[in-house]
């Protein structure tokens, strides 16, 4: 099923969501951001296993920025963050396994996305970055969930030091569980989530449960908050921004 900028394919217990904006570099714009939404929400009660995926050479380059800055030029109220905090709580709160197929370039919201999947397999020319600080701002939901999932000085290299790292080093950091050839990763993935979609829903669902309580920092709370708390650091820029020197 086509719905503009995603793509659904249903299968049997499980089912594959594909970012359709190639052109974009699936960033996501409003549009998408909906529409993944409704899609998770769909797949309540009839799927147990969901591969998120992008279409072409990136996995997902974040917000659409482009599209963020013409709404807030035209005076329209800024909801892109807020909107992609509810996005990724779909995501981190949804009862299916959710598995991250990254087959290429993920930046900022894209890790974000990757951060909030239950599982992650990466295209081995895939890359991973958050270049928010060469634009004078903070990967304010790319970074906080990182920070939950890394030693500091690992978030630190992501969010200072404004370079890629490879699959193999996001698997070795832990982002990613495992790393395949491109040709590999899709058949993987979807192998991967027609087993999970066998088992009992209510073990499925126990299950992520327990990994949602043990650690604390990895229940859903955790991940609202270090999401909202990455909004007021970028607000705390603007307003930085707008001081006379």
């Amino acid at each position: 099923m086509n719905r503009d900028t995603i793509a659904v394919e249903r299968h049997d217990g499980w089912l594959q969501i594909s970012i359709a904006r190639e052109e974009k570099r699936n960033a996501l714009d409003r549009r998408t951001r909906t529409l993944l939404r409704e899609a998770l929400e769909a797949a309540r009660g009839t799927a147990r296993a969901i591969v998120l995926t992008g279409h072409g050479g990136s996995f997902c380059a974040g917000l659409d920025l482009k599209e963020r800055a013409a709404e807030i030029a035209a005076g329209q109220p800024d909801t892109a963050g807020e909107e992609a905090i509810a996005l990724n709580m779909a995501l981190r709160e949804h009862p299916a396994v959710l598995i991250a197929a990254v087959n290429g370039m993920a930046l900022g919201g894209g890790v974000t996305l990757i951060n909030s999947c239950d599982l992650a397999l990466a295209a081995s020319d895939a890359t991973l970055a958050c270049p928010e600080i060469r634009s004078a701002g903070f990967a304010s939901m790319a970074g906080p969930t990182s920070q939950l999932l890394l030693a500091r000085k690992r978030a630190a290299w992501l969010l200072l030091a404004d370079e890629r790292i490879d699959a193999i080093t996001a698997e070795r950091w832990g982002l990613v569980n495992e790393v395949l050839a491109p040709a590999d990763l899709l058949p993987r993935a979807q192998a991967l989530a027609a087993r999970i979609a066998g088992y009992d829903p209510a073990v499925l669902r126990e299950t992520k449960k327990a990994l949602d309580h043990l650690p604390a920092s990895a229940a859903p709370a955790a991940w609202r908050a270090a999401m909202d708390y990455g909004q007021t650091v970028n607000a705390a820029l603007r307003l930085h921004a707008r001081q006379p020197l």
